[in-house]
């Protein structure tokens, strides 16, 4: 439980973690913290207890929330909790559950659960969508308003976002005409900023040998992830995050907490994989294979590929999750059925979606295993006599 004398600068300043939430405890203000979740959404929350049991509030959403207002609302709430009420109840009581805020977590917890895509829907609203209403009346927002938002995404050259944004919030409100919350949609029928082009961009056996070769000369930690990367198709935070007890009996076996469809996931390890894996140093009483600090997995991603990219020489720009495209085309070329192949990449989309995946529960895991030692033996092969 970090504590820091919080200032506007630094509220704005603060990273995510790369997973679950921190609590950033403002000095001077016991009980108040800024809570920042791995989505890149931050909070102010209280912490206070009543009957001697911990409670803990949402104050409200930065930046639709200042750190000035929040300190005010902290003042209010201990102020109820020093007097024993419990000052949750009392802002229930004194406000309606109309505010933009609640209504959008109240569309997340009964629209949004069940859906493959819940945690992008989460990160995106707790990122984007809220902190532009915050705590405003929600049949107060405008079309204008909404528009407002597109075209601020728009500007910070994220005209793909924007779609997807664009997207969440027709829902949202659409949702809440239907539950009787409001009379309109304010996004209904707003033209779209720009299409979404799919990339397919996948690296040639030439670049597959300078980028292998720029990684070994990159070196430790980001030129060994990038050779597992190419060797798995796995994510990048799949590899970036890895722990030391997710590798066993040769294969990575990954919790539904870490992978972006939800469901667990295992990774076979190609022989040259387990080299690599081998090879790798362990830093003291890290948990992370891939740290700097020992604390959390590597970052500076973006820093890493440019160094790649001088080291490579590759004309063409690629980016690191084309990796995992070469690795399905790759698999694709050496003959191996679409299905293990999406099964090597975790996902449940194409021919594993819909009525074939509810009935369809072989985990494919030695296909997959002989899938990657292929492709592993493979790449060894293109680099040796490259």
């Amino acid at each position: 439980m970090p504590r820091l004398s919080l200032t506007a600068a630094s509220v704005k300043r603060l990273k995510p973690p790369p997973k679950d939430q921190v609590d950033y405890f403002d000095k001077g203000f016991p009980g108040l913290a800024l809570r920042v979740s791995y989505g890149g959404g931050k909070s102010f929350v209280f912490f206070y207890r009543i009957g001697g049991k911990l409670r803990r509030m949402t104050l409200g959403t930065y930046p639709a929330l200042s750190l000035a207002d929040a300190r005010e609302a902290w003042r209010s709430a201990r102020q109820d909790a020093t007097a024993g009420r419990d000052p949750a109840r009392t802002r229930r009581n004194a406000k309606p559950a109309t505010d933009f805020e609640s209504v959008a977590c109240e569309w997340l917890k009964r629209d949004q659960t069940k859906n493959r895509s819940y945690r992008e829907a989460e990160r995106i609203a707790r990122r984007d969508i809220i902190p532009a209403f915050g705590q405003r009346p929600i049949d107060e927002i405008t079309r204008r308003d909404v528009l407002d938002l597109i075209d601020n995404i728009v500007d910070r050259g994220s005209p793909i976002m924007a779609r997807r944004v664009l997207a969440y919030v027709h829902r949202l409100f659409k949702w809440a005409v239907g539950r009787g919350i409001i009379d309109s949609n304010p996004a209904a029928d707003l033209p779209k900023p720009g299409s979404e082009t799919k990339r397919a961009r996948i690296l040639s056996d030439d670049e597959i040998i300078r980028v292998w070769n720029a990684s070994v000369n990159l070196g430790w930690p980001f030129g060994e992830a990038i050779r597992l990367l190419l060797l798995t198709g796995a994510r990048r935070e799949e590899i970036g995050a890895l722990q030391w007890a997710e590798i066993a009996d040769r294969q990575i076996n990954l919790s539904g907490s870490r992978t972006k469809n939800g469901d667990p996931h295992i990774i076979p390890l190609s022989p040259e994989a387990i080299t690599i894996v081998e090879g790798l140093p362990r830093v003291a009483n890290s948990k992370f294979v891939f740290t700097t600090t020992g604390n959390t997995p590597i970052s500076g991603w973006s820093r890493a590929k440019a160094a790649l990219d001088e080291e490579s020489d590759i004309a063409d720009t690629w980016r690191i999750h084309d990796l995992r495209r070469t690795v399905a085309t790759g698999l694709q070329r050496l003959g191996f059925a679409l299905q293990v192949i999406e099964a090597v990449l975790g996902h449940v989309s194409g021919s594993r979606a819909g009525v074939v995946g509810i009935y369809q529960r072989h985990s494919f895991d030695a296909e997959k295993r002989a899938a990657l030692e292929a492709w592993g033996a493979h790449v060894l092969c293109l680099c040796r006599n490259g």
